[in-house]
């Protein structure tokens, strides 16, 4: 299957921030990113988890000579209500493609 999907939590659509998964619901389907270039100072200060981006769900690969695996693709800024560590903790992830 053809992502993004989000692994450990889901996206509320309404409010527009990460929400606790629904019960028995391991994956579901994320919504277009628009990646806009600005500057650091014009970020928002709204809470936001720095969710990891990995090709497929093995979350491990070969190590690049950058310190990354070659499954990592980036950090994407994510709003959020809670802390970052309350998302570290359930081992929130976008996945570009699910294994089959």
């Amino acid at each position: 299957m053809v992502g993004p999907y989000i692994e450990g939590c889901k996206w509320n659509h309404e409010g527009f921030y990460l929400d606790e998964s629904d019960p028995k619901v391991l994956f579901v389907k994320m919504p277009m990113v628009w990646f806009r270039p600005c500057k650091v100072s014009e970020f928002s200060k709204a809470k936001t988890y720095d969710c990891p981006i990995y090709k497929t769900s093995v979350r491990k690969g070969t190590l690049m000579t950058t310190g990354h695996s070659t499954n990592f693709v980036l950090k994407l800024r994510i709003p959020t209500k809670e802390d970052a560590s309350h998302w570290i903790l359930r081992g929130v992830a976008i996945l570009c493609s699910l294994d089959d």
